[in-house]
């Protein structure tokens, strides 16, 4: 009789391109994200949950180096034929709610929206496939007071959550000046579509392949480090000229930068209106008080995703961080977005002019983390210990008590038989505090309160002498107890 094959048990890892967070990693995104909203709120926007789930034909195919619908995405088919997907930001599902509910909201409609995205690309080191994005936009308006508004909010929601003024940089650009470009190259028309697509890819990726790397594109095409051959544009020498020239138009100010572009654009009628535009957001700003220490306007800005019309802005970090491998380098873009005009259309059928911008959460994070500005840790719960299972009741009246104080607290729920191993628990729990009460405490009406922060520094540093002088454990009376956390967390 042939054995029956057990079933192999799943493996306990987590999927490639994901992540689990923990703990503080969450409590420090939630209260990074609260003060974005703050600021959010204050500049009028309101809050918008959409759903994480769309059809592939509203999410549309807008994503960079993709050739399919539900390429780059995790996508579906129901039963009835109809292709789902995740969102692959936060934009699109935008359109198709302000298309399905436009009649019941405001217009202009401004809106703030934070959550998970998924993308379906492959994974390295710091890209995964979820993350999250935390979004801004108002749609309904086609004036640059819009964008200009869109820019000094971006720049002064870096400056509460932590990044000081200096450290960051938002740059500013417009499409229609770079389709001005492609015009004056010679790569307008439809049936230029596919070059121009690999073109705004190449320049976007200026800060990572450096001006070669961007030519080669622009050409025949590029090897990368690990041996994979990317296509390129196929542009001829004249051609390639004039987009790397684009890419050097920025002066020593936004004037002499203009002054340029328009240059550049000469005789391209879209290229002229670009510019004009940023003409206009740059005088907004300005008159606001938003100058060049904080927003600048550069060509090289074009931002991946295919739907965006006009201006486009990035937030750069320009602080210096080390690498993996312990070499300097910039931080980096944590932010970027942009006009796009024709994105609700594509569900009315008439031109609903929109403009918004997208914070990269985990980035940001990671950039306070990197610069000192979020605690590495945060401290656990007050633990109370059991020392006997009879008393579980006392040891719930103590934790209660601390709870209603506004004290994060808990009892220990493992098996109390081993103390050692209820302290280990607090170590593990990252505790401040270890409450005791045994039979001989109760009796004598005290309870024990252990400060193990102070106790795992005096552990590491101090003599047997200081031991003395510096006591890591208390005894006070049982109704001094919320009075005695309360001066050990406030030390």
């Amino acid at each position: 009789m042939a054995k029956t094959k057990k079933t192999p048990r799943p493996k306990a890892q987590t999927p490639k391109g994901f992540a689990d967070y923990f703990g503080s990693d969450v409590t420090e995104r939630a209260a990074m994200l609260a003060r974005i909203a703050e600021v959010y709120h204050r500049y009028g926007f309101d809050a918008l949950e959409s759903s994480a789930v769309e059809t592939v034909e509203a999410l549309g195919k807008f994503l960079p180096d993709v050739d399919r619908p539900n390429e780059g995405v995790f996508a579906w088919q129901e039963e009835d034929g109809d292709w789902l997907a995740l969102r692959y930001d936060m934009t699109a599902p935008l359109a198709r709610v302000y298309a399905q509910h436009r009649n019941d909201l405001p217009s202009p409609y401004r809106r703030y929206t934070m959550g998970p995205v998924w993308r379906n690309e492959k994974p390295g080191p710091g890209r995964f496939r979820q993350f999250y994005q935390c979004d801004a936009d108002t749609v309904g308006t086609a004036s640059m007071a819009a964008d200009a508004e869109i820019c000094a909010m971006l720049a002064d929601t870096l400056e509460a959550v932590g990044i000081a003024r200096g450290d960051y940089v938002i740059r500013i650009n417009n499409r229609k000046v770079l389709n001005g470009v492609m015009e004056v190259a010679g790569l307008a028309g439809e049936d230029k579509g596919a070059e121009r697509g690999i073109v705004l890819r190449a320049i976007d990726k200026l800060d990572r392949l450096g001006s070669d790397g961007v030519r080669a594109l622009l050409g025949a095409g590029r090897k990368d480090e690990s041996g994979d051959f990317t296509d390129g544009a196929g542009l001829g020498e004249a051609q390639a000229d004039v987009v790397m020239g684009f890419m050097d138009a920025k002066r020593d100010t936004g004037a002499q930068t203009v002054a340029r572009l328009r240059e550049l654009v000469s005789g391209s009628d879209v290229g002229e209106a670009g510019v004009g535009e940023l003409e206009e957001i740059a005088a907004l700003l300005d008159a606001a008080g938003y100058g060049p220490d904080r927003i600048v306007i550069d060509p090289s800005v074009v931002r991946g995703l295919g739907y965006y019309t006009g201006p486009v802005y990035e937030a750069e970090l320009t602080f210096e961080i080390k690498d993996e491998k312990g070499r300097p380098r910039n931080f980096g873009s944590v932010a970027g977005g942009g006009r796009y005009d024709d994105l609700v259309k594509r569900f009315t059928g008439q031109e609903v002019p929109a403009t918004g911008v997208s914070i990269g959460v985990d980035r940001l994070l990671a950039a306070l983390r990197a610069t000192g500005r979020i605690e590495a840790q945060t401290h656990g719960p007050v633990v109370v210990t059991v020392m006997d299972r009879e008393r579980m009741a006392d040891y719930q009246a103590m934790v209660a008590e601390l709870r209603q104080a506004g004290i994060r607290a808990e009892v220990y729920l493992g098996n109390p038989k081993n103390f050692g191993n209820q302290l280990k628990y607090a170590d593990k729990r990252n505790s401040p505090i270890a409450i005791i009460e045994g039979g001989d405490e109760k009796e004598r009406g005290v309870v024990q309160i252990k400060d193990l922060i102070l106790g795992a520094k005096i552990a590491e540093t101090a003599t047997h002498e200081e031991w003395k002088d510096r006591p890591s454990q208390f005894e006070v009376p049982r109704a001094e107890m919320l009075a005695k956390v309360r001066e050990i967390l406030a030390g």
